[in-house]
């Protein structure tokens, strides 16, 4: 027979929820405040100086915030904390929600050609990022140093052989999704630069996350001359 303790179980899970909450504040105190002390997070959140220290380690050990002395005219330096460039990223940005905005714009300003070229001239550029990237490698290293890049800005790509010479590539997410849901020439760009990255017509997007499916997918051939 098993003895299940839910109190015990209770009170951790309020504990867990706590240290969250906790943290959270920390967090949103430093977003509005910019830099604050140990002293000045005790007084706000009402919680002991030891507790707010424990907090600010386990944050500054993630990376989501920094702390810089300060002099003092008596006595020790003071720490100041306050967030890092990766905290930053921790608050909601809406960054793609104003791309869609600015090239709606354009395209009612310049009409549809306008958001043509502009597509066209982010294939290029991005084209040109890759291949040199890409030379002297085979046709499996190439679809893999894309996987890599892509990953770089997080696509979250993973490659797989499902023939001797075909190769799947999934995306798992898509970080222009707002704007690729929006104008579908930004995923047509994107597999036109896999083509001309890899020199190949045989390229062919099977799944859009666009069209409602959960990932994007790519299958690559490699089609060898006899």
């Amino acid at each position: 027979m098993v003895f299940i303790n839910f109190d015990r179980i209770e009170v951790c899970l309020i504990v867990v929820k706590t240290k969250k909450n906790t943290r959270n504040l920390i967090l949103n105190l430093l977003k509005k405040e910019v830099t604050l002390t140990v002293n000045d997070l005790t007084d706000r959140l009402n919680i002991t100086h030891m507790a707010v220290r424990k907090h600010l380690i386990s944050l500054e050990e993630e990376g989501v915030i920094k702390s810089v002395s300060v002099k003092q005219p008596m006595g020790r330096p003071l720490q100041k904390y306050s967030l890092t460039q990766q905290g930053e990223l921790l608050f909601p940005k809406n960054y793609e929600g104003l791309s869609v905005e600015f090239l709606k714009d354009i395209k009612d300003m310049h009409g549809e050609e306008s958001i043509q070229l502009l597509f066209s001239k982010r294939e290029q550029r991005l084209t040109e990022e890759y291949k040199p990237k890409t030379q002297q490698k085979s046709m499996a290293e190439k679809i893999h140093e894309i996987a890599r890049i892509q990953n770089e800005k997080g696509y979250m790509a993973s490659v797989t052989k499902i023939a001797d010479d075909s190769y799947e590539l999934v995306e798992y997410n898509c970080p222009i999704f707002a704007v690729a849901n929006e104008f579908k020439v930004a995923c047509r760009c994107e597999t036109e630069m896999f083509k001309n990255i890899l020199e190949t017509d045989q390229v062919r997007r099977v799944c859009c996350k666009t069209d409602g499916d959960d990932h994007c997918k790519f299958i690559f051939q490699d089609k060898k001359e006899d």
